[in-house]
Formats: C-alpha cells, structure tokens, sequence
C-alpha cells in the first residue's frame, strides 16, 4: 500500500508560534524593499508576532501550513467574511523554498477549500506598487479590482478577485 505525502495541513491555535515566525521571515525582504518599519506600517506581516495569529483564529480564521522537507515552509490564511466571499490572506513562502510552486499551491488550496464552502470570490490585498507579486496572481486567475489609499498606511492597497 503507497502512502501519500499530505503537504498541505490545517493548522491549530498550537501552531501559533510557528506560523508568526513562518509569516515574518517571508515578509523581510518586502518589508525592506518598501521601506516599512513598525513605525510608518506596524501590522505589516514582517512584524507578525503570535498574538496576532492567535487573534486570526479567535475571529475564525483558518491556517494551513505546507510541509516540505520535514520542515514548514510556508503558511496561508483563508477568512470567510459572509457566505459568498473568502479572503486569501498572509501567504507566505520561507524565502530558501521559493520557486517551488509552494505558493501556487497554497493558493490553489484556498481556491479547493473556498470551493467546497460555496465560496464566490476570493479576494486579495497587496502592495500596489508589487508589481512582481500583481504579475504573479494574475497568472493564477485573478483579476485586478481597484486600488485604495489609506491615511495610515505608506502605499496604496491593490485588491485583486478570483471569481469561482
């Protein structure tokens, strides 16, 4: 009998730990790339603490974590606001298991999940000016919706729709 190597797993609220230091080395690089600090953008993902995902589950939110190599090399979020919609949020790839495909199939997780729970759209948020990362959901299927500023954050907000 084959044994099957489940990469994806749900995450619990005793994984909070993990998934705050997952969430923070995966955003570093962004962080510095746009210059964000914890003074001009303290709840950017580069300064996730456990708290913070213990918060996300208390508010229901659910966590999957992708194992590879007897480690866990990245995490993703999905948060259903009402019944039509779900949010992707915090996907995060370790920066040494990049260009693995992780990422695309985290998303692609959360698109099978969404779609079991009658899910409509999937919508996103990023860095508008994250082109690379704009480019990269884009060629997963999303469309880009509008673009937003917000007083308290140094960049305007793209948020990007996969229709189901």
């Amino acid at each position: 009998m084959m044994t099957v190597n489940i990469k994806i797993v749900p995450a619990a609220k005793k994984d909070a730990k993990k998934i705050a230091a997952i969430i923070r080395e995966s955003h570093q690089d962004v962080a510095q790339r746009f210059n964000l600090t914890r003074e001009n953008n303290p709840k950017h993902p580069s300064f996730c603490t456990q708290n913070w995902v213990l918060s996300d589950f208390q508010r229901g939110e659910e966590y999957f974590l992708y194992k590879a190599e007897n480690t866990f090399a990245g995490c993703v979020a999905f948060e259903q606001p009402d019944p039509e919609t779900g949010y992707l949020n915090r996907l995060s790839v370790r920066p040494p298991y990049r260009h693995r495909g992780i990422g695309a199939k985290l998303v692609r997780h959360i698109i099978g999940y969404a779609r079991s729970k009658q899910v409509q759209i999937i919508s996103i948020g990023i860095i508008a000016g994250h082109d690379v990362l704009k480019n990269w959901y884009t060629n997963l299927g999303f469309i880009e919706k509008e673009t937003r500023h917000f007083e308290h954050l140094p960049f305007d907000v793209t948020y990007m729709h996969f229709e189901l």
